[in-house]
C-alpha cells in the first residue's frame, strides 16, 4: 500500500523516541535524564478507497483527514 495521500500529498514524517530516567524535580528528585534517543517514523492514516474522480470511479490512496474534510467523495 502506498504511504502517500494522492489528494494532499501527506507522507511519513520522522521524529525521535526519547527515553528518560530519574525522578522529576517537582517530585523530589534531581531531574529527568535522557538516556536514549531513537529515530522513528510517523505514518499517516492512508486508506485505499473507491472515490468519484473526474466523473469516474477510481481506487485512490487517501488519508483520513482528507476524507473527513470532504475533499473527496466516496463512490
Amino acid at each position: 500500500m502506498a504511504r502517500r495521500c494522492e489528494i494532499c500529498g501527506k507522507e511519513p514524517m520522522t521524529g525521535n523516541r526519547i527515553v528518560r530516567h530519574g525522578l522529576e524535580k517537582k517530585k523530589g528528585g534531581i531531574g529527568l535524564h535522557t538516556t536514549g534517543v531513537t529515530r522513528r517514523r510517523f505514518y499517516p492514516n492512508i486508506q485505499c478507497i473507491r472515490v468519484k474522480y473526474q466523473g469516474s470511479i477510481r481506487l485512490r490512496h487517501v488519508c483520513m483527514s482528507c476524507l473527513k474534510a470532504g475533499k473527496v467523495e466516496k463512490a
